[in-house]
């Protein structure tokens, strides 16, 4: 007879193995679009275009409010998470040009 306390260990050992692999998928995926967001950095900055753009902003937050509610996630947090992902792109846009 297995001990109840084993089973429920072992499945919170692989619900947090589950989360260390979506902590690294996220982490990767930041990277992904800081990656493209250089991209258009230097389009922006070939172009002379400034490097904030309020509507563009607009509308990824928009996407982001949206795709939360798709997906039955917080919009206020998806938001604020998109806030954060917005300001690193524009911090590093500015300290390349």
């Amino acid at each position: 007879m297995t001990d109840d306390r084993d089973t429920d260990e072992m499945d919170l050992e692989e619900l947090r193995s589950e989360i260390r692999a979506i902590d690294r998928e996220i982490v990767e995926l930041i990277a992904r679009r800081t990656y493209v967001a250089d991209g258009i950095a230097d389009v922006k900055r070939e172009r002379g275009m400034p490097t904030t753009d309020e509507a563009q902003e607009s509308a990824v937050m928009e996407r982001a409010g949206l795709n939360a509610e798709q997906f039955d996630v917080d919009a206020n947090l998806v938001k604020a998470i998109f806030r954060l992902l917005i300001e690193l792109n524009k911090v590093e846009q500015r300290e390349s040009r």
